[in-house]
């Protein structure tokens, strides 16, 4: 290929893919070709191959395949041969599941009918089989998206990843199986039989958008058009990202996450308030908006909390605070809390052991506490070492906002000492 035409191929490409992302880096341009290259060699040669996809949620895994499969059925000879399966971790939960998806998905039904497969392998090797063409010497290449990849590794045997990664290390059917995950630790958790069988490529997908991007980003999708046919509207409206509030909010985003999806909520939720009344985005607006959207989950959930649960969480507060945040156990929490009734003389606050008991196994299904990792189910319930989720200022934020919440208990989460 000569340098022009090459020139020309690499100008189209970064356009398609800032086209599909907002903007390009040259990571993400080394991936996509480097990608782009083997699955070509996949659907064009027969050669097979396994890939793996790993970054965080946001960063553009699903977005950089979806655009390299678009380019790829560009090429007649792949739109004519290349099949393809999606799977999902989420979706597919099981290998018997999975099995019949793949069988679906290939329009392979009517063949497998009614017959018995002795074993998982037996049955892929027998669907791979009747995508043979009709001189029996070749098989059509097959791509297979494994999304939620980590998911798959917790399948009982790992059968399907064994299964698939042996095929696309033999020379049983040209094959390519693109895994895509959030895990980075995710090659840990495979066997060591479906680890030797797996190719160890990795493309990790680290988000390296800078402020100015994300800005530059939020301002293009914020923005009314040139055309607009109210002129002096549209110049007021795109003046909202230039205002200093607006900035400081879309910093706070930003160092929070970079993913796109989150400014779609809030943004969304600022242009779902604009009404006749209301036509425009004020940057009030958006700082509303901001609080919801970023709004600390947990600590909305104790303003449901019943006061016993309160008490206890508050007493778990103590106890971290005395033991430097050591574990503790319901009979430590319940100590704790009766230390605290002893100073009272009235006794609205005594509850009977199983009712202390059952509240606290109800923050424990919130997940507000949890067990510490390795301790014995054999153990006690009472004595099972648990840990709290909550930091000092998440507590006392939502005892601030509980609703009608008595002097007394929150004077106790006030001092010191319990």
């Amino acid at each position: 290929m000569s340098k022009r035409k090459t020139e020309n191929l690499n100008t189209d490409l970064f356009l398609q893919i800032e086209e599909h992302y907002g903007y390009c880096s040259p990571n993400i341009f080394f991936f996509f070709r480097h990608l782009l290259e083997l699955l070509k060699q996949t659907a064009i040669h027969g050669e097979s191959n396994s890939v793996l996809i790993i970054g965080p949620r946001g960063a553009g895994k699903t977005t950089l395949l979806k655009c390299v499969l678009r380019h790829l059925l560009e090429e007649k000879e792949v739109q004519k041969n290349l099949l393809q399966v999606h799977l999902n971790g989420l979706l597919q939960t099981d290998d018997r599941i999975a099995l019949k998806e793949i069988t679906r998905q290939l329009n392979l039904e009517n063949v497998v009918g009614d017959k018995v497969f002795g074993s998982f392998a037996e049955n892929l090797a027998f669907l791979l089989e009747a995508l043979k063409k009709g001189d029996r010497s070749s098989s059509r290449p097959v791509l297979f998206v494994l999304d939620e990849f980590d998911l798959f590794a917790h399948h009982k045997n790992q059968t399907l990843l064994y299964n698939l990664f042996d095929v696309s290390q033999s020379a049983q059917a040209p094959i390519a199986v693109v895994g895509v995950t959030c895990r980075l630790d995710v090659l840990e958790l495979l066997e060591k039989r479906v680890k030797s069988r797996f190719s160890h490529r990795q493309i990790h997908l680290l988000s390296s958008l800078t402020f100015a991007q994300y800005l530059e980003r939020v301002r293009a999708q914020l923005s009314l058009l040139d055309d607009f046919p109210e002129t002096k509207f549209a110049q007021n409206w795109n003046t909202l990202c230039e205002d200093k509030s607006v900035k400081e909010v879309l910093q706070r985003h930003y160092n929070s996450s970079k993913d796109f999806r989150s400014v779609h909520m809030l943004l969304m939720s600022c242009l779902s308030r604009v009404s006749v009344a209301k036509p425009a985005i004020k940057p009030v607006d958006l700082l509303e908006a901001s609080r919801l959207c970023l709004a600390d989950a947990k600590a909305n959930m104790l303003h449901g909390l019943s006061i016993l649960e309160l008490c206890l969480i508050i007493a778990m507060k103590h106890l971290n605070d005395i033991y430097e945040g050591e574990p503790f156990n319901l009979q430590m929490v319940h100590n704790e809390f009766k230390k605290f009734l002893q100073r009272k003389s009235n006794s609205m606050y005594n509850f009977d052991q199983p009712v202390v008991m059952k509240a606290f196994e109800h923050l424990q299904q919130l997940e507000l506490i949890r067990p510490v990792d390795g301790s014995s189910a054999k153990t006690q319930r009472e004595y099972q070492l648990m840990r709290l989720m909550l930091d000092h200022s998440q507590i006392m934020e939502a005892l601030q906002k509980y609703p009608q919440c008595p002097t007394d208990v929150q004077q106790w989460a006030m001092s010191a000492f319990g």
